[in-house]
């Protein structure tokens, strides 16, 4: 295999300086492409888009609506951070009310913060060589690269998670020089987790420390890092920040928030797979090599090096940050891949410590293998799926997919040349820089430009096209979040094809879609009733979240 002609001058990068301008440019050629392209996704997307939307329009900044309905599942963090965004950038004369990469906006600066947290912060747990290849290995882990196109809370949920762990490693490390700015930094960024996602930020710092609690058997040592963050006014302070609106919503739902939020949504979590999301124990770990592609074979190659200097107190903080909260995942019946995104920088730091080591243990011959399947299957099997999309779902070649297959190989070059001259840190920022061209093909290239998926925006473009607003449109058999946020609030969702009719017959101007499965309940009712209907439009594609397909076709009184 011929060298890697770029070796140098990767080998020079993690002595720069200026890392967080190269490490904020990665971000920025990882995540940019599709941001702003790809269509709003259902379903989650779509509900949280819309939610915010409707919190712009109508200036109600307290309850969190979808539609008619209220939305009690989340605090209101994320919405506003991209109720903020879209404000600021219609200021400056962007039309942003209505495109989904205003609100990904929020998502990706969350993430972008995150990185600089893993470098700056990180920098005295493991070094600043360790610590840089970490934070350019979470920028490219492909979980992190999905989470910045989805316009939800946990890219933005991990930036408070960093920042908050990061300033409780200095406290472990050093308690006597951690100052009360630094506590009130930590106490401030779970409070801004705790309105992104209630309890979970809290619950990491806490997970791990009980753990290094009990492993350095803290009854008889004291715990000097504890009263260095100074909990009798750090967890007030950290309440503070979520309180007034816990208050509002109480009273503006009257109670319905908290019943809603708690008892139908977190705990239904623990104890079902909810929304069809049920996983085993140790999906999280049989699904790694994917979700942390293309930076997953350092880790499992630093693990068992981890464990065994696991008495060092930056390794031992590392391990308490990752394992407890990872555990927990596991044991929650609903398993989703983001989930345990809160560990994956603790992994990265300890992966980067293990590359920057030059008396580090080599890895057991079987976890080396399974780095080598993670780096070659998923690259290649990225490929193939970027190929065969196109073709499986609109029946149709695309050709910017086919440059799926040379931007993989050269991702794998770059990367198996670093791991064969064992010149680790370089193989991290191969992964990361060689990604990038990977990403945009399949983000920029591919998607984008899909059919079938993107049913929505097709159906309010045949709406639109026929001079249809939203408040005379009715739809029905196709009730999918992304029809709501590519139309807006005033849709009309009908329960059936009799409705539909009905709704059409209602007053003149109007116009609904039907799809296919409720066609002939609507020609039924609509000949009962004397309705002639015409068809203005139709379309088909295909429902992912349903695993069906559909064909809808756009009807205006005759």
């Amino acid at each position: 295999m011929p060298p890697f002609p770029l070796a140098g001058w990767l080998d020079r990068l993690p002595e720069t300086r200026r890392p967080r301008l190269v490490l904020s440019l990665l971000c920025l050629l990882l995540w940019a492409p599709g941001l702003w392209t790809i269509p709003a996704g259902d379903r989650d997307e779509s509900r949280f888009a819309q939610a915010t939307r409707q919190m712009v329009e109508t200036a109600d900044y307290v309850r969190i609506r979808n539609g008619e309905v209220e939305r009690n599942k989340k605090p209101v963090g994320i919405h506003w951070a991209q109720a903020g965004i879209v404000h600021a950038l219609e200021a400056v004369g962007v039309p942003a009310r209505d495109q989904i990469g205003a609100y990904r906006l929020a998502g990706a600066i969350g993430a972008w913060l995150a990185v600089i947290a893993t470098f700056s912060l990180g920098r005295g747990l493991v070094g600043r060589r360790a610590a840089f290849l970490a934070a350019a290995a979470l920028a490219a882990t492909m979980l992190l690269v999905v989470e910045t196109h989805i316009a939800k809370t946990d890219a933005a949920l991990l930036a408070t998670i960093v920042a908050a762990m990061g300033l409780m490693g200095r406290a472990y490390l050093s308690p006597a020089t951690f100052g009360t700015r630094s506590a009130v930094w930590f106490w401030l960024a779970l409070g801004a987790g705790v309105l992104l996602k209630g309890p979970i930020a809290p619950m990491v710092p806490l997970l791990a420390g009980v753990t290094v609690y009990v492993a350095d058997r803290g009854w008889r040592s004291g715990v000097p890092w504890l009263r260095a963050l100074r909990p009798i006014w750090g967890v007030p302070l950290m309440l503070a920040c979520a309180l007034p609106w816990l208050v509002a919503i109480g009273i503006a739902t009257e109670g319905r928030f908290f019943a809603q939020a708690i008892g139908d949504d977190m705990l239904a979590k623990v104890g079902s797979g909810e929304e069809a999301h049920w996983g085993p124990p140790g999906y999280y770990l049989l699904s790694f090599g994917i979700a942390a592609f293309p930076a997953a074979f350092l880790v499992l190659r630093a693990v068992t090096d981890a464990w065994s200097n696991r008495l060092r107190p930056a390794t031992r903080f590392l391990l308490a940050w990752a394992i407890p909260t990872w555990l927990l995942f596991e044991a929650v019946a609903t398993k989703l891949p983001h989930y345990v995104l809160p560990a994956y920088p603790a992994l990265f730091l300890l992966a980067g410590a293990w590359a920057t080591d030059p008396l580090h243990r080599a890895a057991p011959r079987w976890l080396a293998w399974l780095g080598w399947a993670s780096l070659w299957g998923t690259g290649i099997g990225l490929a193939v799926a970027c190929i065969a999309l196109p073709v499986v779902a609109d029946r149709a070649l695309l050709p910017t997919s086919l440059l799926a297959l040379p931007a993989a190989a050269l991702l794998l070059w770059g990367v198996t040349t670093a791991i064969r001259d064992a010149a680790w840190p370089r193989a991290v920022l191969a992964a990361a820089l060689l990604s990038v061209p990977l990403y945009w093909v399949v983000l920029e290239g591919t998607l984008p430009h899909l059919r079938a998926p993107w049913v929505s925006t097709r159906v309010a473009a045949l709406a639109a096209a026929n001079g249809v607003p939203p408040e005379r449109l009715g739809i029905t058999g196709y009730h999918e979040p992304s029809m709501l946020f590519a139309t807006g609030a005033a849709l009309n969702l009908i329960q059936d094809g009799e409705g539909a009719a009905r709704f059409l017959a209602g007053a003149p101007g109007r116009a609904v879609a039907v799809e296919g499965r409720q066609a002939e309940r609507f020609r039924a009712e609509a000949a009962r009733i004397g309705l002639s209907p015409r068809a203005i439009g139709a379309t088909d594609g295909f429902n992912y979240v349903r695993g069906r397909r559909v064909a809808i076709t756009l009807y205006a009184a005759g």
